[in-house]
């Protein structure tokens, strides 16, 4: 069975689990049937976040993408209500305590394309894990709050351009390839 991978644009609301006993929505139920098999999700994304989450056939892949040895980058376009100072800003790329121990942000940039009214500041990020609500935790470890996340890239696979929330797209060959061969150098 070829392994499939697909890009899926996760809306904020849905749950990333195949059933919710809150009856919430949730990612699987839209996803195409596979005939063997089934859907694996490559990490998650919390309620209230929202982008790419890369869903695959292959557990094994599964498995090693979501690795914390594998250093696999995970890249979010974060809005931080009242922005970061410099000094928070330092202490995020540093690195700082959470209760499940040290993290850091390999990258912290302000995105300048994303101005809004207010004193609300997105930023580019970059983690190379996933732990639970990671991003949100760092950034309310400087004093700062999230008020939205969106992940943009998984390793090599980016969130297709104008993928609209709630839909799929079933990722060609090469870029299959390229997320095959970036699980397999850890």
């Amino acid at each position: 069975m070829p392994t499939r991978v697909l890009a899926y644009h996760k809306p904020v609301g849905e749950v990333v689990t195949r059933s919710d006993p809150e009856g919430r929505p949730t990612v699987f139920a839209k996803l195409p049937p596979l005939r063997d098999g089934r859907w694996i999700n490559v990490g998650r994304l919390d309620l209230n976040s929202s982008g790419l989450l890369l869903l695959t056939n292959d557990g094994e892949l599964a498995n090693r993408l979501m690795h914390p040895r594998a250093g696999i980058e995970r890249e979010y376009e974060v809005r931080v209500q009242g922005g970061l100072d410099a000094s928070a800003a330092g202490k995020l790329l540093s690195g700082v305590m959470l209760e499940d121990g040290p993290a850091r942000f390999s990258k912290l940039a302000a995105v300048a394309d994303r101005k809004e009214g207010g004193s609300n500041r997105w930023y580019r990020v970059v983690l190379a894990e996933g732990r639970n609500r990671e991003v949100r935790r760092m950034v309310e470890a400087v004093g700062g709050r999230v008020s939205r996340l969106v992940r943009v890239r998984f390793g090599p696979a980016k969130l297709p351009p104008g993928l609209p929330p709630g839909a799929i797209a079933e990722l060609d060959a090469k870029s299959v390839a390229d997320i095959v061969r970036a699980a397999k150098s850890c």
